[in-house]
């Protein structure tokens, strides 16, 4: 017998969270995610992070309560992709139409459009680990916002795949793909 047959059989499989496990998880003050059955605890945003998400947020829930199309809503509020991924998007768009997929508990299913702002704690999953589930899952478009540097990309959902629709550093005019006539100055979401 090889090595390699011993170590296998004393591999200890790992079990993958559920969103029943994660909503049986106790308080303890913290903010959790589940990617992929994995449990990943989420750090309190800083100041800046707080500031540009408010500016956002307050910008669409303008425009969007406006027309009423839809909801705006932001973290922290479950959004359930599926049993083994539960997220907390930091700004995210249920369109009327897709309305049913807002219960009292949590968002069942993917919404429209996503917005996160990066933080050092949450860049990787935001631009690799999530930005896929997104896309996986229906999310028709999705926004990656960098605050320290000032610039924010657009994404659109092409057949489960994200491809950048723009990109705008620090001053300029970023538009909504499914929000239609929505666009946002960047000299509004980077003053705090």
């Amino acid at each position: 017998m090889e090595i390699k047959d011993i170590s296998v059989a004393y591999k200890i499989e790992k079990k993958l969270l559920t969103y029943q496990d994660y909503i049986n998880l106790p308080e303890d003050g913290n903010r959790y995610e589940v990617i992929n059955g994995e449990l990943i605890m989420v750090a309190a945003p800083n100041t800046g992070h707080q500031f540009v998400s408010g500016n956002i947020y307050f910008e669409l829930y303008r425009f969007i309560q406006k027309r009423k199309i839809g909801k705006i809503l932001d973290a922290p509020v479950d959004v359930l992709l599926s049993e083994s991924n539960v997220v907390q998007p930091d700004i995210f768009f249920v369109s009327k139409e897709n309305s049913k997929i807002v219960t009292e508990k949590n968002i069942s299913g993917a919404p429209d459009m996503v917005i996160e702002i990066i933080s050092p704690s949450t860049a990787y999953y935001d631009l690799l680990e999530k930005k896929e589930l997104y896309a996986v899952h229906g999310v028709r478009e999705y926004w990656i916002v960098e605050p320290k540097k000032m610039w924010i990309e657009v994404y659109i959902n092409q057949n489960g795949k994200f491809e950048v629709d723009q990109r705008v550093e620090q001053t300029g005019i970023i538009r909504s793909i499914i929000i239609k006539d929505f666009s946002l100055n960047l000299a509004n979401v980077f003053t705090y």
